[in-house]
């Protein structure tokens, strides 16, 4: 077994409301910064043991899957590295 960090990113999907990131947006245009557009996510950092990188990706898919992430408004991205 190999010890890996799985990054698991969360975000909703492009057309969900997402207040957090519009007013975030409006603060940083009020100081100044020009943007297009602003998206919060949330970011899960899970340490595991598997057999192999694929098999790290292949739990960390299940953990968003049933319980990180809402397929219905969510997008997620996984990341896997050795520790």
């Amino acid at each position: 077994m190999t010890a890996y960090t799985a990054t698991v990113t969360v975000r909703l999907k492009r057309g969900v409301l997402d207040p957090e990131a519009e007013t975030t947006q409006r603060a940083l245009e009020r100081l100044g910064f020009e943007l297009e557009d602003l998206r919060s996510a949330d970011r899960f950092e899970v340490d595991l043991e598997a057999e192999s990188a694929q098999r790290a990706r292949d739990r960390a898919d299940e953990m968003a899957e049933r319980l990180l992430a809402n397929p219905t408004i969510h997008d997620y991205d996984v990341e896997v590295t050795e520790r």
